[in-house]
């Protein structure tokens, strides 16, 4: 007999042994105990996560001669026939090459016969959602209305495809993704039962790689047993995959993260050398900065969401920890954008460089001004410097603004300093983003002037006009909610901003030049 593949040797035989889906086989089996037998199912789930299998076993628990709490004790004859697959009495019809209306019409007439050997005569259709508009019109009074000998299971992966008229007929159950743990514990069983051995974090990858999918793990595991009469460990399933395995993931998203693009760039030369997939490693990319996403968001609860080791979560913790939830969602954007576009791409290296490259130079990202913006604001609060004497040897000297260096060097004097803005106006300012998103923007361009007896001054630049206009038809709302922060009525006033004097002039000179410096002095224009 011919090699057959793990997951096909190693499918359950009853609704004990599925993994992952307690809720849909403790269910079934209560149905198979008490007679409450459907005539028609709906199994809904991603690929891999044992639809098939439960219908298999559901269509042998239904006709077993001696069930055994609802699972079917595989001794009788009719649990050795249907095991091997050759009765009449279940029938297996894969929807995608037989979707037309006349194979189900020819269903309909042959439905109507009684079964040979067993009490229920079984119809699994794989696939349901592939059917022909015609061909569900044709199953609805049928799946309706049943002989009594009759079951059907359909079985999907794309529910939202099948017509509200067939999913009334039906009982429904949905199939969970199977978690990374159970995942390892079952092909823990099955290298048990073929006498081979795996290291722990060898399945681990495996069941990371499989995404929730038992079928696609074992697959996996199939082939990283053929690279091996050993033991399988990570640095084999590393490269079966074509992975470039967590820890220089984590130095490659390092060096993003700082900026850094030569460092980058060499990392890329060595998955280049090693002849790893770019597509891949993009791919595990985009992975590692959902992580760090979701590790930001709920740190506690991390190593739960995400299936990791405790260290892993401590590790993604930290490196998210200094980094704006703005900074990971651009770079999440950049290579997911990248993945899809290296499939196409003749030099995949390059899409995955230029990626990269943007990643570590946000000043060059036409897309990205908040982000400069905040650049150039944290500058500010701590105080310009002059740059570097290297760096201003490469620029030439006639386009630099002439200013003393007395003036440069000066620290900024007639402008508030950030600690003397009232902590109950920051946190009224970031409630009322939250509450009210229409104005978010508008309250970012919001500045304090002052705050005296119960009256709070706040002002816009003249070409921010559009947002006070926009803030005026919110006062009550505003009002209210500084009210709440600070303890006593607030009454608001809004105005534009005065004109400036000259005493402003050396700071509007620092911030001129630091934004030349941050977003080039070829993208910027200065008017009266």
């Amino acid at each position: 007999m011919s090699y057959q593949a793990l997951y096909r040797q190693w499918r359950p035989e009853t609704f004990s042994e599925i993994s992952g889906q307690e809720a849909v086989t403790l269910t079934l089996k209560r149905q198979v105990e008490s007679g409450r037998i459907g005539h028609a199912y709906l199994f809904c789930g991603t690929r891999g996560t044992g639809k098939t299998t439960a219908a298999k076993v559901l269509s042998r628990a239904i006709n077993c001669l001696h069930p055994r709490q609802g699972d079917p004790c595989g001794e009788c004859e009719i649990c050795l026939a249907l095991k091997r697959e050759n009765s009449m009495d279940v029938i297996e019809i894969d929807a995608a090459s037989n979707n037309s209306v006349d194979e189900i019409r020819d269903l309909r007439e042959k439905i109507k016969y009684p079964p040979a050997l067993t009490k229920y005569k079984v119809y699994i259709v794989d696939e349901v959602h592939m059917l022909s508009t015609g061909a569900f019109n044709a199953l609805l009074k049928t799946l309706e209305e049943p002989p009594k000998h009759a079951v059907f299971i359909l079985a999907t992966t794309e529910p939202q495809k099948l017509p509200a008229t067939i999913l009334s007929r039906c009982q429904r159950f949905d199939f969970r993704r199977i978690a990374a743990g159970e995942i390892v514990e079952r092909m823990m069983v099955v290298l048990g039962g073929i006498g081979r051995t795996a290291t722990e974090d060898a399945l681990a990858e495996i069941a990371r790689a499989a995404e929730g999918s038992m079928r696609d793990a074992l697959s996996l595991l199939d082939v990283c047993l053929s690279y091996t009469d050993g033991e399988v460990d990570l640095p084999l399933v590393r490269d079966a995959l074509g992975s470039a395995g967590h820890g220089f993931v984590f130095e490659f998203a390092e060096a993003i993260l700082e900026g850094d693009a030569r460092r980058a760039l060499l990392q890329i030369d060595e998955l280049s050398r090693r002849g790893l997939d770019m597509q891949v490693f993009a791919r595990d990319m985009t992975a590692h900065l959902r992580m760090l996403l979701l590790a930001q968001a709920a740190p506690e609860e991390a190593a739960q969401i995400l299936e990791v080791t405790q260290e892993d979560a401590a590790r993604l913790c930290e490196q998210a920890q200094e980094q704006p939830r703005e900074k990971l969602e651009r770079l999440m954007e950049l290579f997911m954008r990248a993945e899809p576009e290296m499939k196409w791409a003749f030099n995949p290296r390059a899409v995955l460089e230029l990626a990269a490259v943007r990643a570590c130079r946000p000043e060059r990202e036409k897309d990205n001004l908040e982000e400069r913006l905040s650049r150039v604001e944290k500058a500010l609060r701590e105080g310009v410097r002059a740059a570097p004497a290297a760096a201003q040897e490469h620029k030439p000297a006639e386009k630099r603004p002439a200013a003393p260096a007395a003036q440069v060097k000066a620290p900024v004097a007639s402008k508030a300093a950030p600690a003397e803005v009232p902590a109950e106006y920051l946190r009224a300012v970031e409630k009322l983003s939250e509450e009210n998103v229409s104005i978010r923007q508008a309250l970012r361009e919001m500045r304090f002037v002052s705050l005296e007896d119960g009256a709070l001054a706040v002002e816009f630049s003249k070409k921010q006009m559009m947002f006070l206009k926009i803030l005026e038809r919110k006062q009550a709302v505003l009002e209210a909610g500084f009210s709440e922060a600070f303890g006593r009525p607030i009454r608001l006033l809004m105005r534009l901003e005065e004109e400036k004097t000259a005493s402003a002039a050396p700071v509007a000179g620092r911030v001129i030049a630091h934004s030349y410096d941050v977003f080039g002095r070829e993208n910027i224009d200065l008017t009266d």
